[in-house]
């Protein structure tokens, strides 16, 4: 009783954050979003977007709004932070992604399997010029969830640069597709190693076309 009651909290305070998000990143970004007819009722995904900005969290459950919670993966560094720890504990699976073990394994996979709709940034850091890890092509696999690409469109900006220039940001949610579908658009290589990584790269491809 005591575990459903959590969860009905859990649920009315996310879907209370998102509709107050939606006209303060309305105001802020001027946000515009499309596609949401491409996420099925029912249908459990695993969102990949590219990782600019720790506003890109924000985004995407805007974006996405109440009726689609998504669950992010984070990084165990996120709980130094004393506003974003509640949120992070709350609505997200941490991970150590610096020494990446077992139990963060374990941790992820029981996530993807549990939760309808979980997010992950392939990059894992908000740094330039880093390529997408293959950890979400892998979990794709293992679970079946199809991959719901969704691009972050900035016009200005993006990070903001306080205290006054906020960008004009357009959200696209893009056709999902599978790991199956990825491994057979990209092209063959000669290890197992490089052929992730191509597909990590052509993963991130259709995230920038969606």
């Amino acid at each position: 009783m005591a575990l459903g009651l959590k969860r009905v909290l859990k649920s009315g305070f996310y879907t209370v954050v998102v509709l107050l998000l939606v006209p303060l990143m309305k105001l802020l970004f001027r946000m515009r979003v499309g596609g949401k007819e491409m996420i099925e009722r029912g249908c459990g995904y695993i969102a990949v977007s590219r990782h600019r900005s720790y506003w890109d969290i924000l985004v995407l459950a805007t974006a996405l709004g109440w009726r689609h919670p998504i669950h992010f993966i984070a990084r165990r560094g996120l709980l130094r932070n004393p506003f974003f720890r509640p949120f992070v504990k709350a609505y997200a699976t941490i991970i150590d992604r610096d020494s990446f073990g077992k139990g963060d394994f374990r941790r992820m996979l029981n996530a993807i399997k549990r939760e309808r709709l979980v997010g992950i940034f392939p990059e894992g850091t908000t740094q330039r010029r880093v390529e997408a890890k293959a950890g979400a092509i892998r979990f794709a696999r293992m679970t079946g969830k199809a991959f719901l690409p969704i691009n972050i469109r900035s016009v200005g900006p993006y990070p903001p640069r306080y205290p006054f220039r906020f960008p004009k940001l357009t959200v696209s949610i893009g056709r999902p597709f599978s790991a199956a579908d990825l491994e057979r658009a990209a092209p063959k290589a000669s290890t197992r190693a490089e052929q992730l990584r191509i597909q990590s790269q052509h993963l991130m491809e259709q995230v920038d076309a969606a």
